[in-house]
């Protein structure tokens, strides 16, 4: 009796091992957070990031996920606010996140690079520029660097001849917006146009602009580059329309959203230029197919933010595949074995061909100029 009892109890335990094991199994997964504003003025940016990583979480589960391991996918709300951004942080880490696919923005980015350094998680932020981001190194890059914008902006200006006399109006409380700045005065030295004019605001001065705009049209520029964000840009564009000062106006990738801003005048936008890593008029199969699946769920069109965050996902899944990364194993040798493969990875992406990475975190690829045209955008070249 005693020796049946002793063999059921075996039984039982070896059964419940083996559904432990199946449980185990079954519901491994890679849980990849994501942090951006969703609400508030920069909202545009968040919720495209949002959107346009679930699609590529989407197909990559469909097609049977990373080496056969699903992705949980989770997005929290930052605001636009780098307080509020580490709160998020350390409730997705609550979840189980062990790989970031964030921030969107770079001073929420900024500050939550130091949690993730002390953590040694993973961080793939899809549109943080900022090199003051790329502090530590476990911290990538999907867009261009600012230093790249700005240098990049200003050839394109010089070698397309759009202008002889450029104004540039930015704000130098911002790490994104100044740091662009400061590489588009340095080439501009080397281009075949003068800066006439160098007008800055605040944080806490962002929605009167007339002082800038005053000065840019006195000064005769025929071209401004607005290294800003699309919410300000917004305003900017409806008080110069106000002064009737009617210059071409230039960006960078902070503009791309512009035409989804509640309540802006649209209209007003016609004939903006931006450098940027996306056209969603491209035809090639890839473009279109996520565009096509982007307006069926949200009846937008798709911004860079979008895309950089598509292409983020599927960075993430080949330097999974590269390194033969596991969901059992720990944030920090997860993270360990993502900065090698980052490092020796090629991908093609909605943002790039054959994008690379330095082991700083910057990425390798060439921006595209689009102009708004008719309300959307189209390729300038």
């Amino acid at each position: 009796m005693k020796k049946r009892i002793i063999g059921l109890v075996l039984v039982c335990c070896m059964a419940m091992l083996s559904l432990a094991g199946c449980k185990k199994a079954g519901n491994e997964k890679f849980y990849i957070g994501s942090i951006g504003p969703y609400t508030g003025e920069a909202a545009v940016y968040g919720t495209h990031v949002c959107w346009g990583a679930q699609i590529a979480v989407d197909e990559i589960n469909a097609a049977g996920g990373i080496n056969g391991y699903q992705i949980e996918f989770k997005f929290e709300d930052d605001v636009h606010d780098p307080e509020k951004a580490v709160n998020a942080y350390n409730s997705l880490k609550d979840w189980g996140m062990k790989i970031l696919m964030g921030t969107v923005t770079t001073k929420p980015c900024i500050a939550v690079a130091e949690e993730t350094n002390a953590d040694n998680m993973f961080q793939l932020t899809p549109s943080a520029s900022s090199l003051d981001v790329l502090k530590h190194d476990n911290i990538f890059q999907v867009c261009f660097a600012d230093p790249n914008q700005g240098s990049a902006s200003a050839k394109y200006i010089g070698q397309k001849g759009l202008a002889t006399k450029v104004a540039v109006i930015y704000n130098s409380s911002d790490a994104y917006s100044s740091g662009i700045y400061k590489t588009f005065a340095e080439e501009a030295k080397n281009q075949p146009f003068e800066i006439v004019a160098a007008e800055a605001f605040t944080d806490d001065n962002k929605s009167d602009f007339s002082v800038q705009i005053q000065k840019a049209k006195e000064s005769g520029a025929e071209l401004v580059f607005l290294p800003i964000y699309a919410q300000e840009a917004s305003l900017l564009l409806t008080q110069a329309a106000d002064r009737d000062y009617k210059p071409i106006f230039f960006g960078c990738d902070g503009l791309d959203g512009i035409l989804s801003i509640e309540n802006f005048d649209t209209s007003l936008a016609e004939g903006v230029m931006l450098l940027t890593p996306f056209a969603a008029d491209a035809q090639d199969e890839r473009t279109k197919s996520f565009v096509k699946k982007f307006k069926e769920a949200h009846g937008e069109i798709p911004n860079q933010f979008a895309a950089d965050a598509y292409d983020a996902i599927y960075i993430i899944k080949a330097a999974i595949e590269k390194a033969n990364v596991t969901p059992d194993m720990s944030i920090s040798d997860i993270c360990e074995k993502l900065k090698k493969a980052m490092t020796e990875i090629s991908v093609d992406g909605l943002t790039g061909s054959g994008m690379t990475w330095k082991a700083s975190g910057e990425v390798n690829k060439d921006p595209i100029a689009v102009v708004i045209q008719n309300g959307v955008y189209v390729s300038a070249e």
